[in-house]
């Protein structure tokens, strides 16, 4: 079979079907590409790919017309020549880290020696330069000098493009909008961290619940499994916020037929603020009582003529389901609408017991 790519070549394809030590990669062509399942295999022996996925490799070679792909050049292929085309297509090379030495490490690639530089060893989590010695490790060679004599490589840009790669894939599946299942691995201040299958998410304490949250733990503990929804996205800065109050019902929904003006009840006070009160209306509803509808004088301390879990008692004035606002004010209790109307219902307006004051208040 003629040779339809360049060795070291760079193509991206679909995969077409995974064996148990073989991925079949589709060419168009009367045969597929071959590549070695290893090379994709994580330390726990899981593939990191699967059928249908798409894939970036590069061209090794032809054997009895099947072309060959690998997503980085082993020990074993890296002569010099092999090298130095790693070194012009950026195709990763396997080198195995012998020592350390003044300002890094050297490395060996095939017969060839190289240097990386400290800096250029790990990604984000760095360690000790002794838990890198005598490992196995991808690089890519960053500069190919003296005819292989002089070469020097990193494991970080190898990393770097892995981490965007593994970002990429992620980004396509967290969208937002989507319905996640999550476990709760931190509880913030403000919020919970969220592992959702392998990144780490961020409830904020506003998206918990509908219903007032003081505390995170109060609702969320570690190892919790929740269900979310992912509601903003910053791939750029690799940030998820999620929510798993988008997937209650919402009571502003049925709030108005629920609440119309003129209904009358006895609400906790859940906020105190210069403006007036907040009082608890239903389950993540608070209505408010404008300063102005308590009959104070003006300059009131509110904080010190009400508290926070006190009843209070109010009527609706009106509400806003779009805006999700609702006024109110205040009003007799039910206690003592219930003792009035008793008190009226004893009173006689004939004889000598006549009360006109009872008989101008019972009209």
């Amino acid at each position: 079979m003629k040779e339809l790519y360049q060795p070291g070549q760079e193509i991206e394809t679909s995969i077409v079907a995974v064996t148990n030590d073989t991925i079949f990669l589709d060419l168009s062509l009367k045969t597929e590409g071959i590549l070695d399942k290893a090379e994709v295999t994580d330390d726990n022996g899981e593939c990191k790919y699967k059928e249908g996925d798409k894939i970036k490799v590069y061209y090794l070679t032809t054997k009895h017309d099947v072309p060959y792909f690998t997503t980085k050049i082993a020990g074993k292929n890296a002569d010099k020549d092999m090298l130095e085309k790693a070194f012009n297509s950026g195709i990763p090379v396997q080198g195995h880290v012998e020592k350390e030495i003044k300002g890094g490490f050297e490395v060996k690639l095939g017969n060839a020696r190289a240097f990386c530089p400290f800096s250029q060893m790990g990604y984000k989590q760095k360690e000790e330069p002794a838990f890198y010695i005598g490992k196995t490790l991808s690089f890519k060679i960053q500069e190919f000098k003296n005819e292989g004599k002089n070469i020097i490589v990193s494991n970080r840009a190898v990393k770097e493009s892995e981490h965007k790669e593994g970002l990429a894939q992620i980004a396509s599946k967290f969208t937002v909008g989507t319905t996640v299942l999550g476990t709760v691995i931190d509880i913030k201040e403000k919020g919970a961290l969220v592992d959702i299958g392998g990144f780490d998410a961020f409830l904020p304490i506003s998206e918990i619940s509908r219903s007032r949250v003081n505390k995170v733990s109060d609702k969320l503990e570690k190892g919790q499994e929740i269900k979310a929804v992912i509601i903003n996205t910053d791939w750029d800065r690799e940030r998820v916020s999620i929510s798993t109050k988008e997937l209650e019902a919402n009571p502003w929904d049925t709030i108005e037929n629920d609440f119309p003006a003129g209904t009358k009840f006895d609400g906790k006070i859940v906020r105190i603020a210069d403006f007036g009160i907040f009082v608890n209306v239903a389950e993540g509803i608070d209505g408010l009582v404008h300063v102005s509808e308590l009959n104070l004088e003006k300059g009131t301390n509110l904080k010190k003529k009400f508290n926070v879990g006190d009843t209070l008692s109010v009527i609706v004035k009106s509400v806003d389901a779009q805006s999700q606002r609702m006024s109110l004010t205040t009003s007799t209790s039910n206690e003592q609408d219930t003792e009035a109307n008793a008190y009226m219902s004893n009173q006689k307006d004939d004889g000598d017991t006549y009360n006109p004051f009872a008989a101008l208040l019972k009209k």
